[in-house]
């Protein structure tokens, strides 16, 4: 495989970019890891694996990896790799290890450019158990999709066994990183926000937090306190209202007080789902649907902004108004069944689903659609 080579100081590893399936057959997870209705059982480390040995005993002892709380995190990263589109799922690299003594040969004129050889047993994961468990069952239920996917790996190999340990040890006693959801959080408290984020980031809190919101305790902020199922990740929601946002900026910054179109834009959103949860009846929520999994909500709030352009007043009785509008979305209710959705809905990745999905919904009620320049022609492909 194709590997570079880097050198700091007097340590010699590799990055690799590994695909999915290949990856998950040379990894062996030393804790035990669980999903619904299935689990990763840990392998026991050998005696004379001391990085192993070290981690097991780690992983064991510390609350942060017992199953209460690893069971959540794995759902949580896994439901990110179904939602994220604009954003890559595995961003961050992967620390793996093997004690066997690995084999470069560069290529051509390129010193630590070249071919590195597997090793003949398995790799111990210093950092992204987690992240490769989620990874693990989202390719159980969406096989074609994890495919796509390419790991980036940093390997150490034949004598870093110290080496190994101290980066496990740094890696879990400074937790500092920030997700996005967090990030969407503070667009309103920093001042070099762009004001059309600041507007987005407004609506969304006001769609998480807003008693008469229909996605109250749906969104799912990767550590709120509320242990009701959750339907779409908060940065996912930030994403399509400022998509909607940024395509009506021209016409909002004119507005006295721009930001305060955050209240109008909200009950647009708001009544919009009202209607929606109405004419979908049964299917709304429904697990064996997925009329409320993050592909189907984006598609709809787009759907959203391009009707709220043409039907936006009078604000007297729009709830009634759209559920008659948006009525052909119940009757059409079994093409959105879980079972065979993706097949009903074929696409490259989530991104030209989402767009298929919009311009269907549109077309089953006659909503003209509005798209990006870097959106995908669905019915191209």
């Amino acid at each position: 495989m194709l590997a570079t080579q880097v050198r700091q100081k007097d340590s010699v590893f590799y990055f690799v970019s590994y695909p999915t399936d290949d990856l998950l057959e040379k990894v062996r997870f030393i804790s035990r890891f669980y999903d619904e209705g299935e689990r990763i059982v840990g392998e026991e480390a050998e005696k004379e694996d001391d990085v192993g040995q070290f981690i097991s005993k780690v992983e064991r002892s510390d609350k942060a990896f017992q199953r209460a709380l690893s069971k959540p995190k794995v759902a949580q990263i896994k439901n990110f790799y179904e939602t994220a589109a604009s954003q890559p799922p595995i961003p961050g690299t992967v620390l793996l290890f093997t004690a066997e003594r690995l084999g470069f040969e560069p290529v051509g004129d390129f010193a630590n450019v070249g071919n590195l050889v597997e090793p003949r047993g398995k790799y111990l994961i210093i950092d992204g158990q987690h992240r490769l468990a989620a990874l693990h069952f989202f390719r159980q239920q969406h096989p074609d999709d994890a495919r796509t996917i390419h790991v980036p790996c940093v390997i150490f190999d034949g004598k870093s066994e110290d080496f190994a340990t101290e980066m496990f040890v740094i890696i879990n006693s400074t937790p500092t990183r920030i997700n996005k959801s967090h990030l969407v959080d503070l667009y309103e408290r920093v001042s070099w926000a762009a004001p059309d984020r600041k507007l987005a980031a407004r609506v969304v809190e006001k769609l998480y937090g807003s008693g008469d919101s229909p996605l109250r305790y749906r969104i799912n902020r990767l550590g709120g306190r509320s242990k009701q199922a959750k339907w779409i990740l908060q940065a996912e929601l930030f994403n399509e209202i400022h998509r909607w946002v940024a395509a009506d900026w021209k016409r909002i910054e004119k507005k006295p007080q721009p930001l305060r179109e955050a209240d109008r834009i909200y009950d647009v959103v708001r009544d919009f789902l009202k209607a929606s949860e109405r004419t979908w009846g049964e299917a709304w929520g429904h697990q064996a649907y997925m009329v409320t999994r993050p592909v189907t909500l984006k598609a709809m709030l787009r759907v959203c902004a391009d009707l709220a352009r043409a039907d936006e007043s009078p604000t007297e009785g729009r709830v009634r108004r759209w559920e008659r509008r948006l009525a052909p979305w119940g009757a059409a209710a079994r093409q959105f069944r879980a079972e065979g959705f993706y097949e009903r809905f074929p696409a490259k990745g989530q991104i030209e689903r989402v767009s298929r999905i919009h311009k269907e919904l549109a077309r089953l009620v006659n909503v003209e659609t509005t798209r990006s320049r870097s959106e995908p022609d669905a019915a191209a492909s």
